[in-house]
């Protein structure tokens, strides 16, 4: 059997709180891909294991039209 415990969900209220680090503007949460959006920044921050991951250098570089 390979019965991976689930990953931990992110939890939707900590958008209310988090911000870009770059440009300080609101995020949106992509479920699908599990990451954090700053379309100011044109960054895609990761979530891992439940836990947004903040960092510049961890963060995927998006088109202005994603």
């Amino acid at each position: 059997m390979n019965d991976k415990p689930a990953a931990p969900a992110f939890d939707r209220h900590m958008l209310e709180a988090l911000v870009c680090p770059v440009t300080h503007a609101t995020l949106s949460y992509d479920a699908e891909r599990q990451e954090l959006i700053s379309h100011a920044a044109g960054l895609a921050f990761p979530i891992r294991a439940g836990i947004p991951i903040m960092l510049v250098d961890e963060a995927r570089q998006i088109k202005a039209d994603d």
